[in-house]
């Protein structure tokens, strides 16, 4: 993609995404992902009902009458987007593709985060670290990681979730948000999963296409595999391989699933189209 098309690409982006976490995604953000803790803010006089753990002994010393410690949440975190750059993000139609969804998505979480005063860094992975961006504030920040979601050519078309998720735990020290934006079309990653999301709160975005749930029936088929080149032919016209196909489709979901719910992760699954606002909105009032 040349960089003019690249920087159009992004203004796109930009307008669209801005938008939507300007007028939907702010407040639903704020109140499902929650700051590190408590900061201390003042100290006053204590009141009837104030918990007694909450005396500050040294100004009740000073004053010869009890005051308390007044604590308010600390809202600012730090977020991570872990986004799938592999072969298979390729997948879907002209202007529906799995990519754009996910630049869309990872672009739409960058700008609620800045909203709320929140760092944000990314880690682009396939099956290796292709490249990571340090979490920074501000606008000229967000419209650089979305520069790289857009035109960044990755060395490799393969995917390996378990090697992204052990670099995320390692690199990044204190506990943070962190968005998995991928197709999930991998497997073992289950025991990394567990690990980062004890230390870190790892919620998982799937972004799918229709057409890898369910074959149309339209008569021979070139199949392409993205990620190792293998091309086969098969008939999209026979009952038993569309059935076949499916199947193998629902018992993928069901292991991620399973791998959701025993890691205890949050997670959406999102069709390349899908209105991801509407889910992503789901997934931010599930968690409050």
């Amino acid at each position: 993609m040349e960089t003019s098309e690249i920087l159009k690409r992004v203004r796109q982006i930009e307008i669209k995404t801005r938008g939507l976490s300007n007028n939907i995604f702010a407040g639903e953000y704020h109140s499902a992902f929650k700051g590190r803790g408590m900061t201390f803010s003042e100290v006053r006089e204590y009141q009837f009902g104030d918990d007694v753990r909450a005396i500050d002994w040294n100004v009740t010393a000073r004053f010869h009458r009890p005051f308390v410690k007044i604590f308010e949440e600390e809202r600012e975190m730090t977020v991570m987007l872990l986004v799938d750059v592999s072969g298979s993000r390729e997948f879907g139609t002209a202007d529906k593709t799995k990519k754009n969804i996910i630049t869309e998505i990872s672009a739409v979480l960058a700008f609620s985060a800045i909203q709320n005063n929140d760092k944000i860094g990314m880690i682009m992975f396939s099956d290796k670290i292709e490249k990571f961006i340090p979490p920074q504030k501000g606008k000229k920040h967000i419209l650089h990681l979305i520069r790289e979601l857009v035109g960044y050519e990755p060395q490799s078309r393969k995917t390996d979730i378990s090697a992204a998720l052990k670099y995320f735990t390692n690199a990044v020290k204190k506990r943070c948000t962190a968005f998995v934006v991928s197709d999930f079309m991998d497997d073992g990653f289950y025991d990394d999963l567990v690990i980062s999301n004890r230390k870190h709160d790892v919620v998982a975005i799937q972004v799918y296409d229709n057409r890898e749930a369910e074959l149309p029936s339209v008569g021979l088929i070139k199949m392409h595999d993205a990620e190792n080149g293998r091309e086969m032919l098969i008939d999209s016209s026979s009952k038993k391989i569309r059935e076949l196909y499916r199947k193998q489709w629902e018992e993928r979901q069901g292991r991620l699933a399973d791998i959701f719910a025993k890691s205890a992760v949050d997670n959406v699954s999102v069709s390349t189209a899908d209105d991801y606002v509407r889910k992503l909105i789901a997934l931010f009032k599930m968690r409050t």
